[in-house]
C-alpha cells in the first residue's frame, strides 16, 4: 500500500485554526470529482508541513494509500512533467506499463483510483493545468496542493482554498524553544523575542535559526539577534520574495559552517537534480563517500537540507536559492560547471554499469568523461540495477536536459545510450522520446556517427512503441543509410531489422520479409547468431501474418535452436509462443497447447508480464479454435485484465474482442483433436 509522504514534524505549532479548517473540509459532503484543497502562501511560511501532517495524522481516512509528488515549481530546471508523476502513481499501484500520452495516464489514473479512498499531497505546484492531470476524480479522494500562488483555475475543478499566514508570536517562541531549549529561552527573553521577530514569523527561519542555536550551546541568544540585525541590515536591498528573514537566517547558519561543509552547500547548490545521495554528494565536492555522507548529516542538522527516504536529501527551495548564490558569489564559473559535470559523469558511469549488467548483449559504445567517476557505484545483480535506474529516473533526466542546455553533446547522446534498460525494460515512452530527439540532435553536432547510428536505431524503436511506425520506419531509413555509406555490415542488420518491424507495423508484409530476410544475410555472413535467432522470430511472425504456417513452422523452430544455443531464455520463450500460434493457425491443437503453456512458464520466470498476457490471449485463440467459448472468455479476461495493469495498447482491442464473444457457451471441442 503506497505510504508516500515524507517525514512530518511531530508537533505542528500555531496552526490550530488551519487544521480545523482541513478537518471541516473532509467532514463535508463528498464531492463528485473528490476534493481538492490548495494551500497558498509565502515560501517558508510551512505549508508543505501542514499538510503532510494533516494527512499523516487523518491516515485512517485514506486506507488504499496515500500518495506524494514534489512539483518543483521552483527547482532547478522545469516543474514536474504531470506525465512522469503519473508515471510514479500507476507503478505505486503495480501497474507497470504507463502511457505515453498525458491524457491516457491521466485516464487510467482515474480508472485505477476510482473506488479507491486515496490522499495526495501534491507540493509545490506550479500551475492549475499540471495539479488537474493528476486529480484521481474519485469522491472518496483528498488532494492536498500547496502553491505560492493562489492556482484559481482549481476553482472550476471545485477545489476549496486555504490561505497559510505567519505564525503568530506566541508559537513562535515554543517552535524555537522546542529547537534550543525552554530554559535558555527563558533566560534571554528579550533576546528570544528578537530572534523571533526578525525571523519575521516564517517557520523556515526559525527552524534554521534554532538549528544553528542550538548546535552552540554555550553562546547566547543574543549573540544570533545581533547577527540577524546585522544581516537584515546588509541584505535589506536584496529581498527574497519580499523577505529578508529566511535570507538572513541562511547567512548566519551558513557562515559558521566549517569549510568542507560550506563548500559542499555551495556546490549542491548548482546541481540541476532535485535530490542528492552521499554518491552525488562525493561526486560534487570530490569528497570520499563516507565524508560525504557525514557532510550531507551536518548539513541537515543544522536545517540546511532535508533528509528524505532512504538517505536521500533536498533542498528547501528558498534554501537552494541560497546556496546557489553563495556558490556563485564564492566559487569561479568553471569550478561550479566541474562540479556539475563531475556529477553528471557519476550518473553516466552508474547507469553504463546497470546497462552492462540487464543487458550485455547491447554493444558498448565510447563513454567520454570529463574524468573518470572516483567511486562508481556497484550493484549486487540485475534486480538492484533495475531498481537503481527506476528511483533515479527524474535525476537522469534532468542531467541529461542539463548538459543538453550547455552544448555537452557527448554526455547527452552517451547518457541516452546508457539509458537502454530503462526504456527497454520500463517504458517510459515520453521520457524515451525525448532523451532520443535531444541524443540524436547532440550525435550529429558533435559529429560521432557512431552515436548518431546508435541514436536512430533505438530511436526508431521507442517511436514504435509509441505506436508511430511511420515515423519510426524514417529514422531507421537513416540508419541504413549512414551504416551502408560506412560499410557496417552489423550496423546495416540493425537498421533493416527495425525498418522491416515498422513496415510490418504498418501492414507492408512483403517489403518487411525483404528487409528481414536481407539482414538475415548480413548477420549470417558475420556469424551473429543471436541476430540470426532474433530475425527468425521477426519471419515466423511475417509468415503468420501471411498465413503461411509452413513457412512459420520451419523459421520459429531454427530460431528455438539458434537462441537455445547461445542460451537466451527469453527470446526461446517468444519464438515457442508464436510458434503455438502458427500451430493453432494450422489446427494442431495439442502442439500449440503444449509449446503456448512452456513459453507462459519462460515468460513468468523471466519476468516479462506483457508477453505473458499476450500468451494468455493466443490460449483464448485457441480455445476459440476448438469450440470452447467459456474457456475462450476466461483466457481473454485474463489477458484483458493483465493489458490494463500494463497500460499496454492491447487493452482496448481484446476488449473489443470479448464483446464480440457470444453469450452462450458452445461444447469444447476433444483435447488435441
Amino acid at each position: 500500500m503506497p505510504r508516500q509522504l515524507p517525514p512530518a514534524p511531530a508537533r505542528l505549532l500555531g496552526r490550530g485554526a488551519e487544521l480545523a479548517a482541513l478537518d471541516r473540509e473532509l467532514r463535508a459532503l463528498p464531492a463528485p470529482g473528490g476534493r481538492c484543497l490548495v494551500l497558498a502562501g509565502p515560501p517558508g511560511v510551512g505549508k508543505s508541513a501542514l499538510a503532510g501532517y494533516w494527512l499523516r495524522a487523518r491516515a485512517g481516512e485514506f486506507p488504499d494509500g496515500l500518495f506524494y509528488a514534489d512539483l518543483r515549481s521552483h527547482a532547478p530546471g522545469d516543474p514536474a512533467d504531470p506525465a512522469e508523476v503519473l508515471g510514479a502513481f500507476l507503478r505505486a499501484l503495480g501497474l507497470s506499463g504507463v502511457p505515453a500520452e498525458l491524457g491516457e495516464a491521466a485516464a487510467l489514473w482515474r480508472s485505477a483510483t476510482a473506488r479507491r479512498r486515496i490522499g495526495l499531497l501534491l507540493d509545490s505546484a506550479a500551475t492549475a493545468a499540471q495539479v488537474r492531470a493528476l486529480l484521481p476524480g474519485s469522491e472518496h479522494s483528498v488532494a492536498v496542493v500547496t502553491s505560492r500562488t493562489r492556482l484559481t483555475g482549481l476553482g472550476m475543478d471545485g477545489a476549496g482554498f486555504l490561505p497559510i499566514g505567519l505564525i503568530d508570536r506566541s508559537a513562535a517562541v515554543e517552535l524555537l524553544a522546542e529547537r534550543v531549549g525552554a530554559d535558555r529561552i527563558a533566560a534571554e527573553p528579550l533576546a528570544a523575542d528578537q530572534v523571533v521577530t526578525r525571523c519575521a514569523g516564517l517557520p523556515l527561519a526559525i527552524c534554521v535559526v534554532g538549528a544553528r542555536m542550538a548546535a552552540r550551546p554555550r553562546q547566547p541568544l543574543a549573540a544570533t539577534a545581533e547577527a540577524l540585525r546585522r544581516e537584515a541590515d546588509r541584505l535589506a536591498v536584496l529581498r527574497l520574495d519580499g523577505e529578508t528573514a529566511v535570507r538572513g537566517a541562511l547567512d548566519d547558519s551558513y557562515g559558521v559552517l566549517d569549510p568542507e561543509a560550506g563548500r559542499l552547500y555551495r556546490l549542491l547548490g548548482q546541481l540541476p537534480v532535485a535530490e542528492f545521495t552521499p554518491g552525488v554528494a562525493a561526486a560534487a565536492a570530490e569528497f570520499s563517500p563516507a565524508v560525504a555522507d557525514l557532510t550531507l548529516d551536518a548539513l541537515a542538522g543544522v536545517h540546511l537540507l532535508e533528509e528524505r527516504r532512504d538517505g536521500r536529501y533536498r533542498f528547501h527551495d528558498l534554501v537552494r536559492l541560497h546556496a546557489r548564490e553563495r556558490g556563485r558569489a564564492e566559487e569561479s564559473p568553471g569550478r561550479c560547471r566541474a562540479a556539475v559535470r563531475r556529477v553528471a559523469d557519476h550518473y553516466l558511469a552508474t547507469a553504463t554499469a546497470a546497462e552492462q549488467l540487464i543487458t550485455p548483449s547491447h554493444r558498448n559504445l565510447a563513454r567520454d568523461y570529463a574524468q573518470p567517476p572516483c567511486h562508481p557505484v556497484e550493484f549486487t545483480g540485475e534486480s538492484a540495477a533495475l531498481e537503481w535506474l527506476d528511483r533515479e529516473r527524474d535525476q537522469l533526466a534532468a542531467v541529461l536536459r542539463d548538459a543538453a542546455r550547455h552544448d555537452e553533446h557527448g554526455l547527452v547522446w552517451q547518457l541516452t545510450d546508457a539509458m537502454w534498460p530503462l526504456f527497454l525494460r520500463l517504458r517510459p515512452l515520453g521520457l524515451q522520446l525525448e532523451a532520443h530527439e535531444l541524443g540524436l540532435r547532440a550525435a550529429r553536432l558533435a559529429g560521432d556517427r557512431a552515436g548518431e547510428q546508435r541514436m536512430l536505431t533505438s530511436g526508431g524503436q521507442a517511436l514504435r512503441n509509441a505506436g508511430r511506425p511511420a515515423d519510426s520506419a524514417h529514422w531507421y531509413r537513416q540508419a541504413l543509410e549512414l551504416a551502408v555509406a560506412d560499410g557496417d555490415p552489423r550496423a546495416e542488420s540493425q537498421a533493416r531489422t527495425g525498418l522491416g518491424h515498422a513496415h510490418r507495423q504498418l501492414g507492408e508484409l512483403p517489403s518487411a520479409r525483404g528487409q528481414f530476410e536481407e539482414a538475415l544475410r548480413l548477420r549470417t555472413a558475420i556469424g551473429y547468431r543471436r541476430g540470426v535467432g532474433l530475425l527468425r522470430i521477426a519471419l515466423g511472425e511475417v509468415a503468420v501474418d501471411a498465413a503461411d504456417e509452413a513457412e512459420a513452422v520451419r523459421q520459429l523452430e531454427a530460431a528455438i535452436a539458434d537462441l537455445t544455443a547461445v542460451a537466451d531464455p527469453y527470446e526461446v520463450s517468444r519464438a515457442q509462443a508464436i510458434l503455438g500460434r502458427a500451430h493453432t493457425v494450422a489446427g494442431r491443437y495439442g502442439q500449440a497447447r503444449t509449446v503456448l503453456e512452456t513459453a507462459r512458464e519462460g515468460f513468468a520466470t523471466a519476468g516479462a508480464p506483457h508477453w505473458q498476457a499476450r500468451t494468455v490471449e493466443w490460449l483464448g485463440e485457441l480455445a476459440l479454435a476448438q469450440g470452447d467459448t467459456a474457456r475462450a472468455r476466461e483466457r481473454f479476461t485474463a489477458a484483458h485484465e493483465a493489458y490494463q495493469r500494463l497500460a499496454a495498447p492491447d487493452t482496448a482491442r481484446l476488449a473489443r474482442r470479448l464483446e464480440s464473444l457470444p453469450p452462450e457457451a458452445s461444447k469444447p471441442a476433444a483435447e488435441g483433436s
